[in-house]
């Protein structure tokens, strides 16, 4: 496994190691001491999948007060997968960065509690993993516009298809929830 940093401190790009023949291909998605190595320890309380079309944008959220580490790969298709530094006081508060995640190139992102997270789909279908650090707890589900132009994500989507939640989203700036985070 290839863990490589990212310009977002804490934000991880991995590659695992992949064994392919005849037959298809073998790779490991987690092992928790594995992992723990590399800075991304659970525990892991919660995994999901998400299923959607080309064109859906799905974010940027974060689960807050309380913080949600996420460990997100598509097992099917491919994403454009975003994460937005929400740590008040950080240096690099309201910054992002992105990555193409696949089935084909099996990298991971791991985004530590106290970011956005997002992504878009690039595949005519796709299927995402998240594995979870906190279960999800519904008064606390936040979200910030996708196109807030203070963060200036660069999407490789124009007009996304976006839920009734995400469209409404207010911009980071206005975003109460930023004062009340714990990690």
């Amino acid at each position: 496994m290839k863990v490589h940093e990212t310009p977002l401190p804490g934000v991880l790009l991995i590659e695992p190691d992949v064994y392919a023949d005849a037959r298809g291909s073998f790779r490991e998605t987690f092992r928790d001491g594995r992992y723990a190595e590399q800075g991304i320890a659970g525990p892991f309380t919660q995994d999901n999948i998400s299923v959607s079309r080309k064109g859906v944008l799905r974010g940027l959220h974060i689960q807050a007060p309380v913080g949600q580490g996420k460990l997100i790969f598509a097992v099917a298709g491919a994403i454009f997968d975003v994460a937005v530094d929400a740590r008040p006081g950080s240096p690099n508060f309201g910054q992002w960065m992105g990555e193409t995640l696949s089935a084909d190139n099996h990298r991971q992102l791991w985004v530590p509690a106290g970011f956005l997270h997002g992504f878009c789909v690039l595949s005519e279908e796709a299927t995402v993993f998240y594995k979870c650090t906190q279960s999800y707890i519904a008064d606390q589900q936040r979200s910030v516009r996708w196109d807030d132009p203070d963060i200036g994500i660069i999407w490789p989507v124009r007009a996304p298809i976006l839920s009734a939640a995400d469209a409404a989203a207010p911009l980071l700036r206005d975003a109460d929830f930023v004062r009340t985070m714990v990690e």
